[in-house]
């Protein structure tokens, strides 16, 4: 009896242990469930970088502008996006290229520069005036005497800085079909902001420069230039429009890409009822992918500023 009595107590024993070893393994397990899926959440929810570049004549008024469009898509896309304004074109590429960034709205050369270089990829293209382009420009002060680019030969002239698409990429693309060395050609060749070569040239402090468009309109609407004061002598094929891109690894996440798009795309009609939500004349965005960015491509091919990717 006594025999049978210590038998039961072990059995007791040994299913309590089993129990409570099973209790514990449960416990672990579901507790590193639960660390993971908060740490995948905590990253999904990470706030989203927004870069920006400098479209507008100074940081603080880029950053008054932009930021209504930060808000939208924050609301759209149930994140916090923060906005950050970077001062170069060129800076701006390499923020998307690290990380350091997630979305951009960019210029044509630097996204190809981020897509080429690290993979990011083209969501949207803004649209100007209902045109998904613009123009790269050259400018000169009416009272230069320069009515063409063979008029340029010994004068001065400003590029944008090398990131830019109508400062730098495509007037040195022309200016390589033509033959012509800058460095040789010119009596002085510097490269800065876009606003800065319009109140240079327009003040007759350069002779000519380099520019696009949509900042000439807006410095002269802005009263920041005179019209009268610059003189358009040389104009590109049309050029497809800022590209509004994402990194790579957003690139790999499809239905964020198509959220993103769609709120993008809304846009259009949301300006009726909040016109602050885009700078005056964007008249929203329009899908696209990488192949709508060829032209920026293949003249920077031609000119060896970027190699073939073998396929």
């Amino acid at each position: 009896m006594v025999t049978l009595t210590l038998h039961f107590f072990k059995k007791i024993i040994m299913k309590k242990s089993f129990l409570y070893a099973l209790k514990i393994s449960l416990f672990a397990f579901f507790t590193a469930g639960c660390v993971v899926s908060a740490t995948a959440f905590a990253q999904s929810q990470k706030p989203l970088e927004l870069g920006v570049g400098l479209f507008q004549p100074d940081k603080e008024k880029n950053d008054a502008t932009y930021k209504p469009l930060a808000e939208y898509l924050s609301k759209k896309l149930g994140r916090a996006v923060r906005l950050r304004t970077v001062d170069t074109w060129e800076g701006l590429a390499k923020s998307l290229a690290s990380g350091e960034t997630d979305m951009a709205l960019m210029g044509p050369w630097g996204y190809v520069l981020a897509n080429h270089n690290a993979g990011a990829e083209v969501v949207s293209t803004i649209l100007y005036q209902g045109k998904p382009e613009y123009f790269a420009i050259m400018i000169t002060n009416p009272k230069s005497g320069i009515n063409s680019i063979d008029d340029l030969k010994g004068k001065t002239f400003a590029f944008g800085d090398k990131g830019s698409t109508s400062g730098f990429l495509i007037p040195s693309h022309e200016f390589f079909k033509r033959g012509i060395v800058p460095e040789k050609f010119f009596s002085k060749v510097i490269n800065t902001k876009h606003q800065a070569i319009e109140t240079q040239v327009t003040r007759g402090e350069l002779d000519a420069g380099a520019d696009f468009n949509r900042n000439r309109d807006t410095m002269i609407e802005q009263g920041l230039i005179k019209a009268a004061d610059s003189k358009i002598f040389w104009t590109s094929a049309p050029l497809p429009n800022d590209a509004f891109a994402v990194s790579a690894d957003l690139a790999k996440d499809s239905a964020f890409r198509a959220k993103l798009a769609s709120a993008l795309a809304d846009i259009t009609e949301i300006l009726k009822t909040q016109p602050n939500l885009l700078p005056n004349n964007y008249t929203g965005f329009v899908s696209t992918d990488n192949k709508f960015y060829a032209p920026i491509k293949d003249a920077a091919l031609a000119m060896g500023w970027l190699q073939p990717k073998a396929k």
